[in-house]
Parts: C-alpha cells; structure tokens; sequence
C-alpha cells in the first residue's frame, strides 16, 4: 500500500489549488487568438469583483531568464496561438473567467508558417540536443557502407505532436510575504528547481521565496520546470497585495506547458546476408518555438543500441510559429526507438530472419558510441524472457496469414532502453526519542510512488520497520534533491537516503545510542567520483493485435513488457509503473495526436474530448516483468529508473504487431481506423 494512499482516497491530501489561504483572490489567463503578430491594445471590462488586468500593454517587472516562456507579458509579439498575453484577477473565480471572457483584445495578426516539413528552408543545427547531448554523431563511412550492404533498408516515420495531460492541471497558489518573500503552493516535478527559478525571475535570494509540493497529481515531464502559471499567479498576487490562484485550463493546457515534438525520422540500415549490420543512419527532423529552443534528443537511443562499424546521427530543428515543445515521458527515446525498432523489424523481414533473432544477431560487447563497457545490460534475457511467456516460438513468421473472420492477427516485438542517472542530491536522517526517524529531501512524488520506495530504502538502510519511518518531501525547504525526471528520481533520491541512514547509524553508535541524532549527507563527491560506465536499462515489448478489414479498427489483445533495471525496490508500484508506460505506448501507436490547424495555427483537438488516450476497454491484458538485475555499478540500492522505459518501443511493438497482422506496413502513427483501413484498401487487403 502506498504510505499516502489513505490520504489521497479521503481526500485530506491536499493540491497546489486546494490549499486554504485567507483573503484569497483567483486569477485566469487570457491565451492570444492569434499565432502570429502583435497586441495593439488590452481593455479590461466593467466586472463586479474584478481586482486587476496585468497585460503585455503594461509588462510588469521581472529578471530575464534563460528560458523566454517565463517572461510573461513581457513582449506585445505573439509567437504562437495560446501564448499569454494578460492575466485577470478578480475576487472569485466566476468573475474572473467572465472578465477574461469580456476582456477586448486587439491583434495585428501576420503570416503564420506551422508545419514541420523535412525540406524546411529554416531548418537548423543546434549546437545540443537535450540532456546536453551532441547533435550529430558519425563513425566510419556510413554512408558509402549502406549503399554497398547486401541488405538495406531506407524508410521514413513520423510521429505526431503528443500532449502530456496529466490529471492535474498547472496550477499554483502564490502569496507575498509581509517583508518581501514568496511562497507558493505548486503543481511541479522539482520544488528547488521552481524555487531557484523564481528566485531568479523576481530578483529574491533563493531562501526568500518557499515552494511546496507534496502532492502532484501527474506530470509526465510538463512540469519538470517551472511554467508559466507560477510566474503569472506570483505576478498577480504581487499586483492584488493578496494571496491568488491560478489553474489552467485543459484547454490551455495544450499550448502554454509544453508538449512532444512532432518528428520525421529517416532510418537507413545496412546489413550482412546473415542479418549483422554494417551501417546505421538516423536522421530526426522537428520542430521548436521562436519563444524557447528545445531540441529533442530523437536519434540518441541509436547510438546505444545496436553493433555496427558504420555509424551516425543527426538532428536538424526548424523554428516555427508554434508553442514550445518541451519534456514528454521518456522523450527521444521514445519517438526515436519507435523509428529505430520499427525499422529493425522491416530488416528482419528483408533479411529472412526473425526479429528476435536479428537483435541477438546485433548485440553489442561494450558501448557503441562510447566504447566503455555497460554497468550492465540484459537485453538478450528480456527479450528470451519475454518471447518465451509471450510464445513467441508457435509465431508463423509470414505476415497476413492468420485469420479469424474479418479480423487479421499479428504479434511484434520491439527493444526498449533508457539510460540509468544518478545525481547529486542530500538528504537528512534523525533519530527521535521515541524511537522513529525522520527522513528529509526535496525530492517529489507525482503519482509514481516515491514517497512508499524512500520509506522502503530508508527503513531498510536504518533497519526498522517500515511504520517507524517517516519520509518529508514536496518542499523547498528541505535538503536540496533534483526533480522527478529523467527516471533519475528514486535512483539518486535512493542513493542519499541511503547514504544519510548509514551516517545516522553511525552516529548514533559513536554518542552510546543518545537520542536525539541527526546525520546529512550530500551525495555530490561520491556521484562526481563514480567509474566509467553505460550505464542503461533495457527492455522488451511484445504485443498481439487483431485488425478488422472492413473498419481498420485495431485491438491490442495483449501485451508484454519485460525489463532490466536494476533492482525493483518495491514490486507493486514498479508493476504500476512499467504498466503505465506500457498503456501510454499504446495511446501513441492508436490514438495519441494533436491536429495543427494551419490556418489559425491551433491545435484543434485540445480537450479530452478530442485528443483521444487509452481507456480500460483499449488495455486488455497488459502485464510486465522484470529480470532479477545485480548491478554494482549505479548506486547505494542497484536501482535504475523505471518511469520512462515502459512507454519506449511499446508503440514499434504494436505497429510491428499489425505489419505481421496484415502484411502492410504503416510508418506515420498514430494508427487510426481511417489511416488503417486506406492502407488495406490500396494493397487489397480483403477477408
């Protein structure tokens, strides 16, 4: 059971908008009609209880910072539909969506230009990706090599935009203090992060401004830093002299925090007659805002994962005027591996050799872009592991050929990776009289569990019962510990539990066991200090898929994920969150997309009504397993991160799944019935 489940089903855990606050105000955001252009004038209407308009007519004071979408209301230059450009406060929430409502806004609209295209004249080579990666990489004569390989395969995919939408919208609670200070109750992936930012956009020593955050209800990499709602509520609450509240709206939601980058991936891979490559291309073309450069890390997954002599990478970027895309769950790898692992499949099938078998046909010695040896990598026994629970031995290999009714049946496979990180981070143990402890770190629970697994490895580095120890997190005001992203949390938060229980321990030997004691450890020195490793987990997806002819409706009758990522310190949650990932696959391969309008420049289906994401009858049966992982290369537990890897490969899987179902292969997802049923229509794909 999750230490705070109690809490969350009675509701007594409470969110960044529901936390009380005398003489609170609300504020609403007003987003711009417009996708290009400049604001001419703002009028605020005449509303019972509106407090105050901030616009863009009159930008309010604030410090730059490196990322231009927390300069709110700072420019009159619209650069995207949606963008903010004024924000109402008003005594209640109601008159402050009629206010916004009746506010009158005047534009000087331009051209837009929305649409990604690999032949951009404006595309770009920035100078990294994200993660701080190289943009490009090469080995060899990758491209004399593939033209010359018995065996190629040169195809292209696409993926489109995708939208975070947790269930929590982004929302904050921001109050002023009586002597200069900021306190905000926010929504967020890393409270230090959203503290030293807004210390910085208002000019505060980061000890002046608190953010408190101990309940998150999702993220999936939208809130791993500040958005702009934080800034617009502490922008209003300093204009109102009285605490705000600031939510946005579903709607909003799919312009102003973010979203995965549309991409166009070109894979080229040449191999030997007996399947063993000789070359591999991976080309990604996408997109970002004239607001922020984001540069996802599309192609790097290539670089990690399979043997060849002859290697390179590329990404080219084109400014558009679009919202900024940022952090989605598992992002480059997971577009990346789905352009990756869906042409592994097309060589298998070109090569004559089973998919399975191609990738153990292709696994690595060490690194292949590094050259330095793995801490670990179980890749082969995933995919074992899972062919034999899948049964994948009884699978006829010839595609179309399995029938029942109008349904075609097909199953696929695809490999999964993301690498396994561990930072700096500090925690702070204390022993208490009455023979509890105390646990401390400004780590972050967003729904994935964290709160139970740090209660776990605590408990077990203090040896105690789990019921004796209490775990603080969601605050600024603790220990200093990185964001929830990038499945570095548990596996760096972890490492400084660990190593803040040990030095309690410790020192409570030293005083005779004198109660009470204090121990805190920063993690810096030790993660500085590590050997060189790839450090990476691996995994293994494999889905089965019935597509009916007369509809092109695909079902996921099964799937299977199997996992190497170190040690599992908490099966039930870990289960939850391979599943979960798994799920998410699922949604990008059949359904996930945002439709640009390329005359207004919006993403149409911006509600849940229309941006379509799996529901219980689209999971079947989904389950996931893991390979028991010793690894002594990564941390205080020998944990890797798990909140990303289920969703990557898992859509290749399924788009694999329906090539083997019907022998058409699909290579722009996600796989609708209309897309589907075209394809079967233009190869004669009857019953």
């Amino acid at each position: 059971m999750r230490i705070e489940g109690r809490a969350k089903i009675t509701g007594t855990a409470l969110y960044a908008y529901e936390y009380p606050a005398e003489d609170v105000a609300y504020a609403f955001a007003v987003s711009s009609d417009i996708a290009r252009g400049e604001v001419l004038s703002v009028r605020a209407p005449d509303v019972p209880g509106l407090i105050t308009v901030l616009s863009c007519m009159d930008p309010p004071s604030v410090k730059p910072v490196s990322d231009g979408e927390l300069a709110v209301l700072q420019s009159r230059h619209v650069s995207y539909r949606g963008q903010l450009v004024a924000v109402v406060v008003a005594e209640t929430l109601e008159a402050a969506r009629e206010a916004e409502r009746l506010l009158e806004i005047e534009y000087a609209p331009e051209e837009i230009d929305v649409e990604l295209r690999a032949d951009h004249p404006g595309l770009y080579h920035p100078e990294k990706v994200n993660g701080g990666f190289d943009t490009d990489t090469g080995s060899g004569e990758p491209e004399e090599v593939f033209g010359a390989s018995p065996v190629r395969v040169d195809v292209t995919y696409r993926t489109p935009a995708q939208h975070n939408n947790a269930m929590e919208p982004h929302a904050t609670l921001a109050a002023w203090t009586s002597d200069g200070g900021l306190v905000v109750h926010d929504s967020n992936q890393g409270s230090v992060v959203v503290r030293d930012t807004l210390a910085q956009v208002f000019d505060l020593e980061p000890e002046r401004v608190r953010v408190i955050a101990p309940h998150v209800g999702g993220g999936f990499g939208s809130k791993g830093t500040p958005r702009p709602v934080v800034v617009l509520a502490a922008l209003a609450a300093r204009a109102a002299g009285r605490p705000v509240k600031l939510a946005m709206t579903r709607q909003q939601m799919f312009a102003a925090v973010g979203y995965r980058t549309p991409t166009i991936q070109r894979l080229r891979l040449g191999a030997a007659e007996d399947g063993r490559l000789r070359a591999i291309l991976h080309d990604a073309v996408e997109q970002t805002s004239h607001v922020r450069e984001f540069a996802e890390q599309t192609t790097t997954a290539t670089r990690h994962m399979y043997a060849a002599p002859h290697r390179s990478t590329e990404h080219r970027l084109v400014r558009l005027d679009v919202p900024s895309p940022s952090w989605m769950r598992a992002p480059g790898e997971t577009p990346g591996m789905y352009g990756l692992e869906s042409a592994m499949d097309e060589l298998a099938y070109a090569a004559g050799l089973d998919p399975v078998e191609l990738r153990v046909r292709n696994e690595p010695e060490t690194d292949p872009d590094t050259g330095l040896p793995f801490s670990s990598r179980n890749l082969l026994a995933c995919l074992r592991e899972g062919a034999d629970r899948f049964g994948w031995a009884h699978r006829d290999p010839r595609p179309g050929v399995r029938r029942e009714g109008r349904l075609l049946v097909g199953t696929g496979v695809a490999a999964a990776t993301y690498p396994a990180i561990t930072v700096p981070a500090t925690a702070r143990a204390r022993a208490h009289e009455d023979g509890t402890f105390t646990v401390s770190l400004a780590a972050a629970d967003i729904g994935t569990g964290a709160r139970t697994v740090l209660t776990v490895v605590a408990a077990e580095a203090l040896k105690a019962e789990p019921d004796a120890v209490t775990v603080e997190i969601g605050d600024s005001s603790l220990p200093r510990a990185p964001l929830a992203g990038g499945s570095m949390g548990t596996a760096s938060w972890g490492h400084a539990v660990v190593r803040a229980c040990e030095a309690l321990l410790v020192a409570l030997g030293a005083s005779g066991g004198e109660l009470p004691q204090e121990a805190v450890v920063d993690t810096a020195e030790e993660v500085k200090g590590r050997p060189r490793y790839a450090r990476h987990a691996f995994g293994a997806h494999f889905a089965e898929a019935a597509v009916d002819v007369d509809t092109g409706e695909i079902r996921v009758r099964r799937m299977l994920g199997v996992f190497a990522a170190g040690r599992i310190l908490n099966p039930q949650t870990a289960r939850s969150q391979f599943v979960g990932g798994m799920t998410m696959g699922v949604g990008m391969a059949l359904m996930e997309r945002g439709v640009m309008d390329d005359e207004y420049g919006d993403y149409l289906n911006h509600d849940l009504a229309q941006y379509h994401v799996p529901a219980c009858a689209d999971v079947r049966d989904i389950d996931a397993f893991w390979i028991d992982e010793a690894d002594a290369h990564l941390n205080a537990m020998g944990a890797k991160g798990i909140g990303e890897i289920g969703i990557v490969g898992a859509a290749a899987a399924i788009g694999n799944a329906v090539f083997h179902a019907t022998g058409v292969r699909y290579r722009e997802l996600p796989l609708t019935p209309p897309r589907v049923l075209t394809g079967l229509l233009e190869h004669g794909v009857s019953v």
